[in-house]
């Protein structure tokens, strides 16, 4: 996937309920510490995440809370670590180059952000947390129902800049109108600036929840890509890798995934429920 707005809303380095949210803010505090196990953090006390918002239903402000299902999981790992979850709010292009974890602003990235050979050369990633496809997005009276459509009917399609929708879309021919946020696609498609999208198939799921949005539009079509999301962490830091696998791993076992997949995506894919 992936993003690239700071809301105004969010005030510069905030309190938000167990977790700090801080737009563009470094880490402050007491400095660098060490968390349970010897795992070497950013910031004493913290686990440091850096993210992109909004992005539900990985990661939203809601109610003055940084929440979702990516910020749930990192919990998972904070507690096990014995420190608290912090959130910094930074632009989803450097996820890619894995500049704020070079950087030591963060100690990991958690941005609904799929696992590519490309990223691999810049970060390590954790194992894979969630199984991802795309989707096509449309309105409801442009008749679409495929990219084949899209094409065919030589309509604008809108993506998100820097993501693998983008990527996808591209490699299928097409010249997308970039957005910078998932949120921005989203608008770009209510107000007629492009006339179909392609982005992740969550977060389609989600906006389809709202009556209003289900009467407008419509998905066309979910598109296989075998996309998987992870955490990334710096390279080399095999410590903290090996903490996030086992959460997500302990999780899975335990049944906490699928509470928290029933809570913030939806009913468990087939098979799993």
């Amino acid at each position: 996937m992936p993003r690239v707005r700071v809301p105004a809303v969010l005030t510069a380095c905030a309190a938000v309920v167990g977790l700090v949210l801080t737009t563009g803010c470094s880490s402050s505090g007491d400095g660098p510490g060490q968390a349970k196990g010897g795992v070497d953090v950013v910031e004493k006390d913290k686990l440091t995440t850096c993210t992109h918002l909004p992005y539900p239903p990985f990661q939203a402000e809601q109610d003055g809370k940084v929440v979702g299902f990516d910020v749930a999981l990192v919990d998972l790992v904070a507690k096990n670590l014995d420190v608290e979850q912090k959130i910094l709010d930074t632009p989803f292009e450097n996820f890619k180059t894995g500049a704020f974890l070079n950087s030591g602003e963060c100690d990991l990235a958690a941005a609904g952000m799929t696992i590519t050979d490309e990223r691999k050369k810049n970060v390590d990633f954790s194992v894979p947390y969630f199984d991802a496809t795309q989707a096509l997005l449309t309105t409801k009276k442009s008749g679409v129902t495929a990219l084949a459509d899209v094409k065919s009917k030589k309509l604008k399609l809108g993506a998100q800049a820097e993501t693998t929708g983008e990527s996808y879309a591209t490699g299928q021919g097409f010249d997308p109108v970039a957005f910078e946020s998932s949120d921005a696609v989203l608008n770009g498609l209510r107000t007629g600036q492009v006339d179909a999208v392609v982005i992740d198939y969550p977060v389609v799921q989600g906006w389809l929840k709202d009556k209003a949005n289900a009467d407008a539009f419509a998905l066309g079509e979910n598109i296989e890509t075998g996309e998987q999301y992870g955490f990334s962490v710096k390279k080399g830091n095999t410590e903290l890798k090996a903490a996030i696998d086992k959460a997500i791993t302990d999780a899975r076992a335990d049944g906490t995934y699928d509470k928290l997949y029933e809570q913030w995506i939806g009913p468990l894919p087939e098979g799993r429920s």
